[in-house]
């Protein structure tokens, strides 16, 4: 488990973290500029002391106020990689990369990733630019020698603190694809801060919304970005589905729509058609889900899926948001309040949720499809 219980005073502003999560996959600390995601990532880093409380990776801690416990950062086997690559300038790429592998070896945990930097070079495709110098680089190559010599450092945790935020829509995208290959490929827990939703959506297994010094929220990402507040925060406006889901093959009777299997039921959806048994994610907006008290016929719309209302919260205007529990998946419709009342909506009632397959994002485990 990651576990952060931590107060700290920085000047005007006082953080008050609390975080309890498994030590896998990636916990995303979300939040508007300002939140004090940033400061979280430090404590764990060890840039940032507490005032008080205590941080434990697994079984080691690395911060207890109460025990007087502080380990260095250089021994925390935090691997970082920060908003601006910081490499060495003087450095040519081969060697930033080594960098980081001769500074495993001297401060590097014995329960560390262990990649060689062959394997680091072919996953973050390096290998046409190891003789260059970073000022020769394109930000996000940069920022790829960046992750790889945070990979090689023997890190226990990876720490990435805006990695994307300099870059422009193409960057974006291209080291996001690298950074689900890391995800895909390396057995290694990620801390990602983040202020654009599109990347919790990507990679984030757990998220935890971090507003005004505080954690306002604190779970599986399907759970958090279904929730009013990360829609607020976000800017997005409307809560979403992201729903994590398995392709099954073409749908039956139809060659041209393949089917996504998730707990509580199945999405057929157009578009090239990913290799049987691949994970992908769905994320399905709120304002793209109609809501039907009877099965539906007659209508376009191919996926048709049974639910049962858990909520209905009003978001204003004439408006409500309607969250829909389809097994063990959550969705939600942001339905007129007229209409709720039509449907005659209530907590426990069966639905059926009505989703367009052109509505539905899909990303694969490495390329956005």
């Amino acid at each position: 488990m990651l576990v952060i219980d931590i107060d700290a005073t920085l000047g005007s502003f006082a953080l008050k973290a609390r975080i309890e999560a498994p030590a896998s996959g990636v916990l995303a600390l979300f939040g508007p500029s300002g939140a004090g995601k940033s400061s979280i990532a430090n404590a764990i880093a060890g840039l940032l002391r507490p005032d008080k409380g205590r941080i434990a990776l697994g079984s080691t801690t690395l911060f207890d106020s109460g025990a007087r416990i502080n380990v260095p950062p250089e021994r925390r086997g935090i691997g970082l990689v920060f908003q601006d690559a910081r490499l060495f300038p003087h450095l040519t790429v081969e060697d930033n990369l080594l960098f980081g592998r001769k500074r495993a070896q001297k401060h590097g945990t014995k329960d560390g990733l262990d990649v060689s930097p062959q394997q680091v070079i072919d996953l973050l495709g390096l290998g046409t630019f190891l003789k260059r110098r970073p000022g020769t680089l394109s930000g996000g190559e940069r920022q790829r020698v960046a992750l790889g010599r945070a990979l090689l450092a023997r890190p226990r945790l990876l720490v990435l603190d805006e990695p994307l935020a300099a870059l422009d829509t193409a960057r974006r995208s291209e080291i996001l694809d690298y950074l689900a290959a890391i995800k895909a490929t390396v057995d290694l827990p990620m801390v990602l801060v983040s202020h654009a939703v599109d990347e919790v959506v990507r990679l984030a297994d757990r998220v935890a919304v971090v507003h005004e010094g505080e954690v306002a929220d604190l779970g599986s990402t399907g759970a958090v970005l279904a929730t009013p507040l990360l829609a607020r925060l976000s800017g997005a406006g409307e809560p979403m589905a992201v729903i994590d889901a398995v392709s099954d093959g073409p749908a039956k009777g139809d060659g041209t729509l393949t089917r996504y299997v998730f707990p509580g039921g199945v999405l057929a959806l157009p578009g090239a058609p990913a290799p049987r048994g691949e994970h992908v994610r769905l994320r399905i907006w709120a304002r793209e889900v109609i809501l039907a008290s009877q099965p539906p016929i007659g209508l376009s719309v191919r996926n048709a899926l049974t639910g049962t209302v858990r909520d209905i919260a009003s978001a204003g205007e004439g408006i409500c948001d309607v969250t829909v529990l389809v097994g063990e998946t959550t969705l939600v419709a942001r339905i007129t309040e007229s209409a709720a009342h039509a449907l005659e909506l209530v907590p426990g009632l069966p639905v059926f949720a009505l989703v367009k397959s052109l509505a539905v994002d899909r990303f694969g485990g490495t390329v956005e499809l």
